[in-house]
């Protein structure tokens, strides 16, 4: 039996921040309170000058197992992810082959079970033709978190462009879908009359191509679909101020039937960017120009943008350190998301309580996850001491992603210290008990 007891914390939680103990006992929290006395044996950790935070559930990971374990495994980033206070996560089925069979999408729980130090979901992959299998989902609705629409260029026949088959989806899915949304037409377009000026292309060149219009024409088309056929949608990844019209903070969470996601990077790096980090900064959606993500903050703190979250994508230096048209797209953040948030705390943009709502308690709300993304008396030990004060510098000898690199190396972010994944303490400043696996997530639909 494994008993906790940490002491004299900063219990961040529900929209409060409150000095007390917490009590674990097994895989869960037993007990909150100002002060907390055992008559059993307890290890017992000091909270003081901590926050103690619930763990952050991270809706978009790519941990590229299997198929291209070259770049990362699933061991490999879901051990990265506890080290930064993530301690669920759901992923993204553009792996090889794709997750476009129940089977093969059962596969990847199946190394999971065996690998993840983290909890985690895998969602249902779709392509033009494969929208029967995809809708099989609805069966599951309890244990999956939701059916991916790549509604923008991807690899690996994942791109849905079939109007036929996105009404099918949209129509019969039980399930949340996920969509990444960005317009194909205007992408090509757009590349075509930049390669006409006869001129070698950069990274510079990548939102000029991957533009605004192309995210609010695909955003919009999704968000017409949904209110068309009364689907759950949940938009990934919003890059632009223009996109921000298609959502509303006038309901609770709970009662929208159309969400939206921001990521990390979205929220820490612009144009402006890509003459010092170049490809290292290539992403689909782009980085944009910087008012953007001035548009991005106030809807995230207004309400309009649900949840934040990571958008790992690990690629190799080798793959990134090639001409722009054939470098890989995708940043790694996982390991970091939560410490650049905390950063962000410290410098006065967001409040460590909006903070733990958008990446944790909304998530939860979002997806319908049980018993996880709160700290309450009977939920899962999902939890995280961060140290604000304390700082890391980001380099080669800490990052742990298998890739190696970071877009934020060299950046000095506030310390996660310790990881609770299930009550167990995974990750201990530096420590490692990996003698327990995560869980699958469940869900309350």
């Amino acid at each position: 039996m494994k008993r906790y007891l940490i002491k004299n914390a900063s219990i961040v939680n529900e929209g409060k921040t409150i000095t007390g103990d917490l009590l674990i006992v097994n895989e869960r929290i037993e007990k909150i309170a100002p002060s907390i006395t055992v008559n059993f044996r307890v290890i017992e950790i000091d909270g003081e000058h901590r926050l103690l935070l619930p763990g952050v559930i991270d809706d978009q990971v790519h941990f590229r197992e299997p198929g291209l374990t070259h770049k990362a495994t699933i061991y490999t980033e879901a051990r990265a992810a506890v080290a930064g206070g993530v301690t669920s996560f759901m992923e993204m089925p553009n792996t090889l082959p794709p997750a476009f069979t129940q089977e093969l999408l059962e596969q990847k729980y199946q190394i999971a079970s065996q690998t993840s130090l983290a909890n985690y979901s895998f969602y249902m992959g779709t392509s033009n033709t494969n929208e029967e299998e995809a809708l099989k989902t609805n069966d599951k609705r309890k244990d999956i978190c939701g059916i991916k629409i790549f509604m923008g260029s991807s690899t690996g026949g994942l791109l849905v462009d079939s109007v036929t088959v996105l009404e099918t989806l949209f129509r019969d899915s039980g399930v949340l879908i996920a969509t990444h949304c960005e317009d194909e037409k205007i992408i090509q377009q757009n590349l075509q009359r930049l390669k006409a000026q006869h001129r070698n292309l950069t990274a510079a060149d990548h939102p000029v191509i991957r533009n605004e219009n192309a995210c609010y024409e695909s955003s919009r088309k999704a968000v017409d679909l949904a209110g068309k056929h009364g689907t759950r949608l949940h938009i990934l990844h919003i890059t632009t101020a223009r996109e921000l019209e298609l959502f509303s903070n006038l309901l609770p969470l709970e009662q929208k039937k159309i969400t939206a996601e921001v990521c990390v990077h979205h929220l820490h790096f612009s144009s402006e960017d890509y003459e010092e980090l170049g490809n290292l900064i290539k992403c689909n959606p782009s980085i944009k120009a910087s008012y953007n993500r001035k548009a991005l903050w106030q809807a995230l703190l207004d309400d309009r943008l649900d949840v934040i979250a990571s958008d790992h994508a690990p690629h190799t230096l080798e793959e990134k350190k090639v001409p722009y048209e054939k470098a890989h797209a995708g940043l790694p953040l996982v390991q970091h998301s939560l410490m650049l948030m905390l950063d962000y705390v410290n410098k006065g943009q967001i409040s460590v309580e909006k903070l733990a709502d958008k990446m944790s308690h909304s998530v939860a709300r979002c997806f319908q996850i049980a018993e996880r993304g709160f700290i309450r008396e009977g939920y899962y030990a999902d939890i995280v001491l961060a140290d604000i004060n304390q700082h890391t510098r980001v380099s080669s000898e800490n990052i742990l992603y298998k890739c190696g690199w970071s877009p934020l190396d060299g950046k000095t972010l506030p310390s996660v210290t310790h990881t609770f994944v299930n009550g167990n303490l995974v990750y201990n400043d530096g420590t490692w008990d990996e003698s327990s696996k995560g869980m699958r997530l469940n869900f309350n639909r």
